[in-house]
């Protein structure tokens, strides 16, 4: 778990990030100071790569995938082959999922070109979130809360660029300011698209729209800070694919947010630190396109009101006979309410969650840190069940039978680990967890047609609590020529909850299932399985060039998924492999990747097998200080990025949509960013 070291808002500089030890001349950070493994993408990665979503931001990452649904609107992250429910997706602290859980084809509510930086935490770590982290947490990092007060006053960012494969447009802007304890912070981003070309064609009803952006205020001040911010998420896409081209089916989400966070540090007392993050968020988008009548309108409406708090007290240091213990007393609460209409499959839900939660680090002696973490959870989850026939099959006289029902649930989970500094730079790191997570709302109660996914879902309202047993060891470096990640893990799952295809297709009512065909059903069962895997990125310094260098770089990830009775967890992301060659110096910045998918052959009943494909890709770019008095900035960054340079056929096996879509085709994209 990250340690909890306690947030210093500066004058000048923001805040702690919590991956605190990153390669500084390195273009692959690096965290060392953590239990777990922890991905960033940093502010400058994502100024040249200008990623539309978090799916597309962390889609080639070691260990992590997306779903690539609507890809460039709706694409959310997979975690070690774990999705929806598994990984938590949050913005400054605050959960900001909107229903993007609820379908692969409803968009993340987080526009990535405001962001300082992105993280992926991943392991134990994740128990100071909820158990709805158990594969992971993807973390949005940003100032619309300030926390420092820039030292000249104000400073800023504007990015634009521009996509050949789609006629991509975009911009974002950021700027800070403050003054006498002061800071506001304001930001606005607008993306556009065409429908992206791919291979010998166009995919068709592909496009994309978004634009938003927020404004806060804080008050500084030596002890900590406290600060409010609002923000608005605005957006408007296709679904490419199948039946949902066919009826030209478009989304348009929108999410109106607020977001409070504070630090307070006694000067005296138990607690050396107490924090708290609260936010409350209001989300609707509706789906249109052509309906069963042949005429276009409204065909489902999804809403969502969601409020999360929590609250952190450090205490101080207790300096022991072995040495040195820190830690932090949590306690977090939550409700969520989702409502859907018309062609919806979910009835409306209520969903409340509180914990609390302990984590605990002991110094034994310089580099060598052991720690322990507990969290207890109470859910309560209340909707309309269903009872279905046998085997799912509409029989006479046996409609699915209706009733109020409310499932309570007490998740516990706890976490070890050793983290060791190692000869050279490295660190080493060994964690072992158990964790519960209770079944969602739509897990339960699903019971419909879901238009833009093409899926008729049913829910289970007898699940259990999901189990896992974890271990997972790490090796790190962050500073010097070389710079290495790479961890291996082994899960053991104890009723796996997960999608499965009965073979069956359905239209628009239980009736027609067995004789439809618009819609697979999808029902939620659960069943023992077994993940195993490894993530490694590597980089290496190899010749000097200038005041640079010139150098080497790979990676390799797969995940292995399988129940107990031999059979396969669906949409597994492949065996990948990649690699290549870069150059900075003297303001230079090149790249060339090449990126390999193996074939997926490891299926589940009723997939089908996805072949592998190479994404070459290029980059250069140019970066030049410049004196702000004269130009009004003080550095800009001018380049240009290609991707599938080869115009490769890409499919992602982890897609409901891969036997129906293709990837973007050969890409050139070419960017701005101006900093003052």
């Amino acid at each position: 778990m990250t340690s909890p070291s306690p947030i210093q808002p500066a004058r000048g500089q923001p805040a702690g990030s919590g991956a605190s030890s990153m390669g500084t001349l390195g273009i692959l950070p690096v965290v060392t100071d953590t239990f777990s493994p922890v991905t960033v993408v940093t502010r400058d990665q994502i100024a040249r790569e200008q990623p539309r979503t978090l799916g597309d931001a962390l889609f080639d990452k070691p260990g992590i995938s997306s779903s690539t649904y609507a890809p460039g609107a709706a694409s959310r992250p997979i975690i070690r082959g774990l999705d929806q429910a598994r990984v938590r997706i949050q913005e400054n602290g605050v959960i900001n999922n909107g229903v993007s859980d609820l379908g692969e084809d409803h968009a993340v509510p987080v526009n990535p070109l405001i962001n300082d930086r992105i993280e992926v935490i991943r392991g134990p770590a994740t128990l100071r979130y909820g158990s709805g982290a158990i594969g992971g947490v993807v973390s949005a990092e940003n100032n619309r809360v300030p926390t420092f007060i820039p030292l000249n006053g104000y400073t800023g960012q504007v990015t634009t660029g521009f996509s050949s494969v789609d006629n991509g447009r975009l911009g974002a802007a950021t700027i800070d300011a403050g003054k006498d304890g002061i800071a506001v912070h304001a930001d606005g981003f607008k993306t556009a698209t065409d429908s992206y070309a791919i291979p010998g064609g166009i995919q068709r009803n592909s496009y994309t729209a978004s634009q938003g952006g927020a404004v806060g205020i804080s008050a500084i001040g030596d002890r900590g800070f406290v600060g409010i911010a609002f923000s608005h998420y605005d957006s408007l896409y296709g679904i490419p694919g199948g039946v949902a081209e066919q009826d030209r089916t478009r989304l348009d989400p929108r999410q109106d947010r607020v977001l409070s966070r504070g630090e307070y540090r006694p000067l005296d007392g138990l607690f050396e630190a107490i924090r708290y993050w609260a936010g409350y968020s209001v989300y609707r988008h509706d789906e249109i396109g052509i309906g069963e009548d042949g005429i276009e309108g409204m065909q489902a409406i999804f809403k969502n009101r969601e409020a999360e708090g929590r609250v952190e007290l450090q205490h101080v240091p207790v300096f022991t006979a072995i040495g040195k213990l820190t830690g932090a007393l949590g306690f977090q609460s939550d409700r969520r309410v989702i409502n859907s209409q018309l062609e919806a499959f979910l009835s409306k839900t209520e969903s409340r969650a509180n914990a609390v939660y302990l984590f605990e680090e002991l110094e034994v002696r310089p580099g060598t840190r052991l720690q322990a973490a507990g969290r207890y959870e109470v859910d309560r989850l209340s909707s309309t069940a269903a009872q279905f026939p046998a085997g799912y099959v509409p029989a006479d006289g046996q409609d699915p039978f209706q009733y109020a029902l409310t499932r309570r649930f007490a998740p516990k989970s706890a976490s070890i680990g050793a983290l060791q500094d190692l000869p050279y730079g490295f660190v080493a790191s060994l964690n072992g967890s158990y964790v519960e997570r209770a079944p969602t709302s739509y897990e339960l109660f699903s019971q419909g047609p879901h238009d833009a996914t093409a899926t008729f879902e049913i829910g289970n309202p007898t699940l259990k609590r999901e189990r896992a047993r974890t271990v997972e060891a790490s090796i790190r470096k962050a500073d010097g020529p070389l710079r290495l990640d790479a961890t291996g893990y082994y899960t053991r799952y104890t009723g796996f909850i997960y999608r499965n295809y009965t073979g069956l297709f359905c239209d628009d009512d239980f009736a027609s299932c067995g004789s439809g065909t618009e819609n697979r059903q999808i029902v939620y069962q659960q069943q023992n399985a077994t993940f195993y895997g490894a993530e490694i990125a590597a980089q290496y310094d190899a010749i000097p060039v200038g005041n640079g260098w010139f150098g080497v770089e790979g990676q390799f990830d797969f995940v292995r998924a399988q129940f107990d009775d031999g059979t396969n967890v669906p949409r597994i992301p492949p065996y990948r492999v990649g690699g290549g060659v870069f150059l900075r110096a003297e303001g230079w910045f090149a790249r060339v990747n090449l990126l390999h998918a193996f074939a997926h052959t490891e299926i589940a009943p009723f997939e089908t097998p996805t072949p592998g494909w190479n994404d070459l890709r290029a980059e250069i770019s140019y970066t030049k200080s410049l004196d702000p008095a004269v130009y009004g900035a003080s550095e800009v960054t001018l380049g240009l990025e290609g991707r599938n340079l080869l115009d490769d056929d890409i499919r992602n096996s982890a897609s409901f949509k891969k036997d129906e879509i293709l990837l973007p085709g050969r890409n050139v994209r070419f960017f701005l960013t101006a900093r003052f």
